[in-house]
């Protein structure tokens, strides 16, 4: 059985930007289907929609080949040969660490969720894409473009995305397929106070030799990020400009959005390298170049 709707798949929507994304598009007329961790959170968004029967849940870890597989199934069932009009790659998570210590698991993890499983949900829903001439939305991050200190786990993950919606951008285009990378700033969601408590609990695990290492600048670092994202903007913004992309007759490759997501893309493009990493030296409170070094500069070899 078809309905009358476009039809667009978000996943990670049980919080956040996805959340605000699904019901943004409930609102506008579209039949969203949402890939959610639990049942709890697909019944919360059919209550929070204004019509609960234009939002589908689909249990959807994106690291779950069977469950990515029942979910396209699902909605191969609903649409019929009408297709769906568009993905909208939401679901990520972020961990935070100095590249020296960061776990291999947790890094894996980082990559297993935000780029591996952001390409299995689009492999399998491409059939479907490809009915409906769908377009495919991808949330990234300004951190594709700078990366902070102790923020490489995170923003490879996001670089990484970045250089497949290009790729895909290019090799979907002989079937009209439009795909779509937003960059976020700042945005105010739940997932700040969980990355704090998840680097505090990082920091926790150090051994006396790491803590002296890292321990203390690590922190600062969280604690002001975790400051200016606290006063980002809502993740509304991110919504009301994936309606766009959705709803634009010709949509750019590439948009930033959210509080300072400009005003770094053009930081970033246009300060010299080493000038900017002592722009982020001087916000983050870290100790000078060589200030910590005990060993002396061999002879012969300048700094």
């Amino acid at each position: 059985m078809t309905c009358a709707h476009p039809h667009v798949v978000v996943t990670g929507a049980s919080s956040g930007i996805g959340r605000a994304t699904a019901l943004r598009l409930a609102a506008a007329g579209w039949h969203v289907c949402v890939g959610v961790r639990n049942d709890n959170d697909g019944e919360s968004l059919r209550r929070a929609s204004q019509s609960g029967a234009d939002v589908t849940p689909l249990l959807m870890d994106v690291t779950d080949p069977e469950q990515i597989k029942a979910a396209a199934e699902a909605v191969t069932q609903h649409v019929g040969g009408g297709g769906v009009n568009a993905l909208v790659n939401n679901a990520g998570i972020g961990i935070t660490s100095p590249m020296e210590l960061v776990r291999l698991e947790a890094l894996r993890k980082q990559f297993e969720i935000n780029v591996f499983g952001q390409v299995a949900v689009t492999q399998a829903f491409l059939p479907l894409l490809r009915r409906g001439r769908g377009r495919i939305v991808v949330i990234g991050s300004i951190g594709d473009r700078m990366t902070p200190p102790f923020g490489g786990p995170l923003a490879a993950s996001k670089s990484a995305v970045a250089s497949i919606a290009d790729a895909f951008r290019q090799e979907l285009a002989p079937w009209g397929i439009r795909v779509v990378l937003l960059a976020p700033g700042s945005i105010r969601t739940d997932a700040v106070d969980k990355l704090k408590r998840d680097a505090i609990t990082t920091a926790d695990a150090y051994t006396p030799e790491e803590a002296e290492l890292y321990r203390d600048s690590y922190l600062g670092v969280v604690e002001v990020a975790m400051a200016r994202e606290s006063n980002g903007s809502p993740p509304g913004v991110v919504a009301d400009l994936v309606l766009k992309v959705l709803t634009k007759s010709r949509p750019r490759a590439r948009y930033v959005v959210g509080k300072d997501a400009h005003l770094l893309a053009n930081v970033t493009r246009f300060t010299p390298t080493l000038m900017f990493d002592a722009m982020r030296r001087k916000l983050f409170h870290l100790p000078a170049p060589g200030s910590r070094a005990t060993t002396p500069v061999r002879e012969g070899v300048r700094e």
